[in-house]
């Protein structure tokens, strides 16, 4: 009874760990955001400008930059072809702007280039569409039902949204480095506002690392909780 009441506390410390990464995270993300967008990048550029500039240099003419609603809701769509920045990276001039707009077409880059770990990822996201929908479910039918096999079903389901997220590790990372390689080969940074880019794509990898830190706690939690009634 001890045994099983102490599987039940390491459950409620991994959700509660997973919570505080997962916050801790995005603090540091929107920190550094905020700092590094009172910064103005010495050419005065704005992120669009940035975007062109890197998406020209690499003769990627029909990709195009486009403005999209939100904050940090900036990404690349490899299906349409298209750079979508938020307002203020599409039209501001901060270190923010131009880093996190050099990121994105990082991964139009990779686009052109077959990177391998993009095109992986993408074959993972109907699976994983369908592990997210499905996982939790069978999981949880298992447990209430006392269906063992179907509630390890559902862990297995699961594990693909930890695959897809370790496979963004390296799409994301690698991103950020053809990011800092662009804008040192362009002259668009100058002096210490390397380090400052840096510092800004440091803070939006961290996410990437947290998010897959906190799906692997919580499968963690849904094993010992399985485990846990199975020996009941």
């Amino acid at each position: 009874m001890m045994y099983y009441g102490s599987l039940d506390w390491i459950g409620y410390g991994l959700i509660v760990v997973g919570l505080i990464i997962t916050m801790a995270a995005d603090i540091y993300l929107q920190s550094t955001y905020y700092k590094m967008k009172k910064i103005k990048n010495q050419k005065g550029l704005t992120g669009g400008e940035v975007a062109r500039q890197i998406l020209e240099k690499n003769h990627l003419e029909n990709v195009y930059v486009v403005e999209t609603r939100g904050v940090l809701s900036d990404h690349y769509d490899p299906r349409q072809k298209v750079v979508r920045l938020s307002p203020d990276i599409y039209n501001g001039t901060s270190i923010a702007s131009l880093a996190v707009a050099a990121h994105e077409v990082g991964h139009a880059i990779q686009d052109k280039e077959d990177y391998f770990f993009m095109r992986f990822r993408a074959f993972l996201v109907p699976l994983v569409n369908f592990g997210s929908k499905f996982g939790y479910i069978a999981v949880l039918l298992g447990l209430i039902f006392g269906v063992m096999n179907l509630a390890w079903a559902g862990v297995g389901l699961l594990l693909l949204i930890l695959l897809f997220q370790l496979v963004t590790l390296p799409v994301e990372f690698d991103a950020s480095h053809r990011a800092k390689v662009q804008l040192n080969q362009l002259k668009l940074t100058e002096g210490k506002e390397s380090n400052s880019v840096l510092k800004m794509l440091k803070a939006a990898a961290f996410t990437y690392v947290a998010s897959l830190v906190t799906t692997i706690m919580e499968i963690l939690r849904l094993v010992l909780q399985i485990i846990g009634q199975n020996n009941d």
